[in-house]
């Protein structure tokens, strides 16, 4: 199973809408919530290339991107295959 990192804040919809996404292909992931965890903000922004909004995706510390790509993704049925599923 690849591991998956999610990056969030908590009430963001769209981090509800892709942890959602996630929980229902039955993925686990870790979260890191980060109004908890603050200074993992500048490691999101440094792996993920620049990107500033949450929750940003990652699978095997792979940056996969935000909530609407892996929609996208999963639309084209390219997400299972990247989560190896």
């Amino acid at each position: 199973m690849k591991k998956v990192k999610i990056y969030t804040t908590p009430y963001c919809p769209f981090c509800i809408k892709a942890k959602k996404l996630l929980t229902n292909k039955k993925i686990n992931f870790n979260e890191i919530d980060l109004s908890e965890y603050p200074e993992k903000l500048d490691e999101m922004i440094i792996k993920s290339n620049g990107a500033k909004t949450v929750p940003q995706i990652f699978v095997d510390n792979t940056h996969i991107g935000d909530c609407d790509y892996i929609h996208e993704l999963d639309n084209k049925g390219e997400l299972d295959k990247i989560l190896g599923i």
